[in-house]
């Protein structure tokens, strides 16, 4: 059955295309349509969104790209196998790898299956962005350490990561070097005295630079999740201020609260 204009599509001013796709997105993401399922035929989904076949298979083709669903044009379009994982950020930034260990985070991707890896793309010092020095404290016009990586699944880039460190703490230590930190930074910090304690993420959604768009390589006008994480030592102090930026389509994040009561 058609849906009503009125209803779906007067304030919407995404192309038909663009908003077919979005909706049949939100039925994969959230399981109605499973992994293996059939999508409606094409004469479904002309009749449901009242709309052509070049329109419908505009739609299909933007999934297609984000690699939610497979199919040949003539073809019935199956919905791929769930790609969105869940990430449960709680402790991420204060957990440390014991020693000869790898990063946690990818211990835990390989427990899916998966191979993970980390680029370290630069380490320099630079005049951060505005939330970021706020965070951290610092004097306008003041500079921190920047240590930026690249993180991949099997080859697939999935996230873009930005830490930025005091100098007067990362000045003359490994988090200064252009090399990875044996253990993760956590374990660094904890050997230089200032061991993680507390962390805050500010989590938001946004529309993808030009960069990350590209590093990314996402497809069409997907989102990205950006999350601002603010990392404190047991005497308050900001140590650590990272900057995440996920792909939208990819991730989602769990929280776990406990009633104090």
């Amino acid at each position: 059955m058609a849906v009503p204009r009125t209803e779906t599509g007067a304030d919407d001013r995404r192309s038909l295309h663009e908003r077919i796709a979005a909706d049949l997105r939100d039925e994969i993401m959230s399981g109605e349509l499973a992994p293996g399922a059939k999508l409606p035929s094409t004469t479904q989904l002309k009749d449901r969104f009242d709309a052509s076949s070049a329109t419908v298979q505009k739609a299909l083709q933007l999934l297609k790209d984000e690699q939610l669903v497979v199919g040949r044009a003539g073809a019935a379009v199956t919905v791929r196998e769930h790609r969105q994982r869940t990430l449960r950020p709680a402790a991420a930034s204060m957990t440390r790898a014991e020693a000869g260990q790898q990063y946690p985070w990818l211990t835990e991707i390989a427990k899916h299956g998966s191979r993970a890896h980390s680029t370290l793309l630069e380490v320099t010092e630079k005049v951060p962005p505005a939330d970021v020095a706020a965070a951290l404290e610092l004097a306008p016009g003041a500079t921190a350490v920047l240590r930026r990586q690249l993180l991949t699944i099997d080859d697939e880039p999935v996230e873009l990561v930005a830490s930025y460190y005091p100098t007067d703490l990362a000045r003359g230590t490994a988090l200064a070097e252009p090399r990875k930190i044996r253990g993760g930074t956590p374990t660094l910090l904890a050997e230089l005295g200032h061991p993680p304690h507390r962390s805050i993420d500010r989590v938001s959604a946004r529309v993808p630079t030009q960069e990350q768009a590209t590093a990314l390589r996402l497809p069409g006008n997907l989102p990205v999740l950006r999350t601002l994480r603010v990392v404190h030592s047991a005497d308050e102090r900001p140590v650590e201020v990272t900057v995440m930026v996920k792909a939208g389509h990819l991730y989602e994040l769990e929280y776990e609260f406990t009633s104090l009561s």
